[in-house]
């Protein structure tokens, strides 16, 4: 955070001493519980802040995102008191403060003057409300994130790509605004010698173990004009999920992955694409936005051979992203939560945030995204921004994990393997998600 504001990084001393930590905390010590990856060593490297100022000694229990919903949801769902703090996915959200997994933070924010309009709007409703748009807070936006877009922006100014792309195709090659311009790009690298080695057009999310192939599926479909449901009778999904316009997009998701994905790209989520990426293989690479601190600083493709965009609009201009990153909360199961509490509050800081942006976290609060020096701050800070304008998420209901099961089977079925048609994929999917809400009473 080269250029962000002195104002927020000068209110360090101010801010801590306001906790009003004492003494009495010396001994203690909080368990963090989180996935294992880059935002995570950040965190630690930031909690160090929290434990000279408090004495609340910080350990974090951190697991793999392949196993990390199975082992926190499990814990939880057992009354474990393993976490004391959680920082949980954004669908984790309607079941945990509907099963009392989550300490309620409403009489917290208000005690400790912590105000939600603070943050992102976008970051509030994913990771903090439930019900979704009521002022019930669960969690305190940790970690911004969202679904977008690398691109070599070296290969795509070399003066003899340019020349013949715009000769076959009629525009300047560069970061695409439409999924249509996306295609073509993709296209157009496909299997294309570059600097004396294959590449391929696009690295995209297909995998089938976790939520992958649902989140890089979504992440086209909303563009094309898909709704979970109807927006004036809650759960009816006929005509929405499975609309000509949601048909579109899946079509086209299949589309791209069969015409310009590299070889051995079946099963690929986040790990796969940063691989995919760093190793020259892909023009372009759609992950969460986590991943983009780690590729600015590649040697091999960082630097000024990368370049960000946000989600490319579909063909009615709508245009939107598949919202990532989670909440922190406190656990109703712990001991220890009026330490936990503390940290809540001293993470909340402006200067805390602002550090939290400086180590490579992604911060949801407004004091910094809208410092006036934020978007130079960064080079992907700018695509960051317009991305987390335009997110919508997966259901956050309590029967996420049979709800997102249900999309994780139809989607690779027909886009990875090809099954069926698209069409009935999402029949299918209406089909399946109706029976889970009708097995919760909803319908």
């Amino acid at each position: 955070m080269r250029h962000l504001g002195k104002a927020i990084l000068g209110a360090t001393t101010a801010a801590v001493l306001s906790l009003g930590i004492g003494q009495s905390a010396q001994a203690e010590q909080l368990t963090l519980c989180w996935a294992a990856w880059d935002p995570a060593n950040a965190l630690v490297e930031l909690s160090k802040d929290f434990t000279a100022k408090s004495g609340i000694d910080m350990k974090f229990e951190f697991v793999p995102w392949t196993n990390y919903a199975d082992r926190f949801l499990n814990e939880l769902n057992s009354k474990g008191k393993l976490c004391d703090l959680i920082i949980g996915d954004s669908q984790w959200i309607g079941g945990s403060a509907e099963n009392g997994h989550y300490v309620k933070l409403n009489d917290f924010f208000d005690k400790e003057g912590i105000k939600m309009d603070d943050f992102v709007p976008a970051t509030v409703v994913g990771y903090s409300e439930w019900p979704k748009n009521t002022p019930n807070y669960w969690a305190l936006p940790a970690m911004g994130d969202v679904v977008g877009w690398t691109y070599r922006k070296d290969w795509f100014t070399k003066p003899e790509l340019q020349k013949e792309f715009k000769e076959k195709y009629g525009w300047d090659l560069a970061a695409p605004t439409t999924f249509e311009q996306l295609k073509q790009i993709a296209e157009f690298f496909q299997k294309r010698e570059v600097d004396g080695k294959t590449v391929y057009g696009a690295s995209i999310y297909t995998e089938r173990g976790s939520e992958g192939v649902t989140m890089g599926t979504m992440d086209v479909l909303y563009s094309f004009g898909f709704k979970y449901e109807n927006p004036d009778k809650p759960y009816d999904m006929e005509g929405f999920v499975n609309s000509e316009k949601s048909v579109k997009g899946l079509e086209f998701y299949k589309a791209l992955y069969d015409c310009c994905t590299p070889p051995g790209a079946s099963n690929s989520y986040m790990g796969e694409g940063v691989d995919a990426f760093k190793s020259g293989q892909v023009a372009m690479h759609m992950n969460f936005a986590f991943t983009w601190p780690g590729l600015q600083k590649d040697e091999a493709v960082g630097g000024d051979k990368i370049g960000y965009f946000a989600n490319p609009k579909g063909p009615d201009g709508e245009q939107f992203a598949q919202l990532g990153g989670q909440g922190i909360s406190v656990v109703a199961y712990s001991d220890k939560q009026e330490a936990a509490l503390k940290y809540i509050k001293w993470f909340a800081q402006p200067d805390v945030q602002a550090k939290w942006w400086q180590l490579g976290g992604f911060s949801c609060l407004k004091a910094v995204v809208e410092d006036p020096g934020f978007v130079a701050s960064q080079p992907y800070a700018k695509t960051f921004l317009e991305s987390m304008a335009i997110v919508k998420d997966f259901w956050a209901e309590p029967s996420y994990a049979s709800l997102l099961q249900a999309s994780q089977k139809r989607f690779h079925d027909y886009v990875v393997a090809g099954n069926g048609t698209a069409k009935e994929a999402l029949d299918g999917l209406v089909k399946d998600w109706t029976e889970v809400f009708e097995d919760d009473g909803k319908i």
